[in-house]
């Protein structure tokens, strides 16, 4: 995914945390959403002037003008907002999520392969191979969120428990 909702290097958003990173990606999908709506608003705008035989007059170029200086405005808001979460590193609160159970970020627009990196990293950070092995078995949210890769992690946990 490109990241243009902030000007950030490669290097800064190498250093994002995992609940920053969430909270990037987020953003980058509502902006990219606000504009292709935006887009396809002037598009239909377009084909009802033409419809219209207005096709000569400026009102095109006035209902983009509309419509871009909204989507600016929108884009600051979620700019302001994003950059606001960022700095509290604090995922935002949602109420279908299981994140508020679980101690890795649970967010089902990652890839599998992302999800399964998250929560092997939450799961080796834990030091006691009994210990992990025994939250993993239980972690109910884990089955759900990885779906097949839930037993290829736990043969890699019980290796590192060996």
């Amino acid at each position: 995914m490109t990241f243009d909702i902030l000007d950030y290097t490669d290097e800064q958003l190498e250093k994002l945390t995992t609940i920053q990173m969430q909270l990037l990606r987020t953003a980058q999908k509502k902006k990219n959403e606000l504009v292709r709506g935006m887009e396809q608003d002037l598009k239909m705008f377009r084909m009802l002037i033409m419809g219209n035989g207005t096709s000569v007059s400026n009102l095109y170029e006035l209902k983009k003008a509309e419509l871009q200086a909204e989507l600016d405005y929108q884009i600051a808001v979620l700019k302001e907002q994003l950059i606001y979460s960022m700095e509290l590193n604090e995922p935002v609160p949602d109420a279908d999520s299981d994140q508020e159970n679980v101690g890795y970020i649970v967010d089902y627009s990652l890839s599998y392969t992302d999800r399964y990196n998250i929560v092997r990293a939450y799961y080796l950070a834990i030091e006691n191979p009994v210990e992990r092995m025994n939250l993993y078995t239980n972690d109910d949210v884990a089955k759900r969120y990885l779906g097949s890769y839930y037993s290829t992690l736990y043969n890699v946990l019980y290796m590192y428990s060996q």
